[in-house]
């Protein structure tokens, strides 16, 4: 009986430490940033390997926004200082129109121009507002001391 629970114990513990190395992986692989499209202060970017926790999102953008305007010229304010950045899953890549529910992008031409709608961060900033981060989970603001607040309306 003895041997059978070591055995059991000695499984659980592998199964544990694969699942963490597995996770641990997943959070250092880099960000690969496929394409960009831009129209006025709209910017979509497909990516691979995106951070999976919000706090990581934000915080990728927060260290990466200031190679992104120097790279790939984004955010591009409007004259009022607005702007929306969302980050899309590239997913399987390009795809043909389903003619329903897929976002394409008119500064290629079909039929390969459309991807699947997966965004997994929505950057915003207007005059009104400031800057805040839209995320499946709900909508996040940084306080005056540098703090990311979860709004409380969502």
């Amino acid at each position: 009986m003895k041997v059978i629970n070591k055995k059991i114990l000695i499984l659980f513990f592998l199964a544990v430490c694969v699942l963490l190395g597995y996770w641990i992986w997943l959070c250092l692989r880099p960000v690969e940033i496929v394409a960009v499209h831009q129209e006025n202060n709209y910017s979509d970017v497909l990516v691979r390997s995106f951070p999976a926790t919000d706090k990581g999102k934000i915080i990728w953008w927060l260290e990466n926004k200031n190679m992104l305007k120097e790279k790939y010229g984004i955010p591009k304010p409007s004259p009022d200082g607005s702007f929306v950045v969302v980050f899309w899953d590239f997913g399987d890549g390009y795809k043909e129109t389903d003619g329903y529910d897929n976002l394409c992008f008119n500064d290629m031409k079909p039929p390969m121009n459309c991807i699947e709608k997966n965004s997994l961060l929505m950057v915003r900033n207007s005059e009104n507002t400031g800057s805040y981060f839209v995320l499946d989970s709900g909508t996040y603001r940084m306080n005056n001391k540098g703090d990311i607040v979860k709004d409380k309306s969502d």
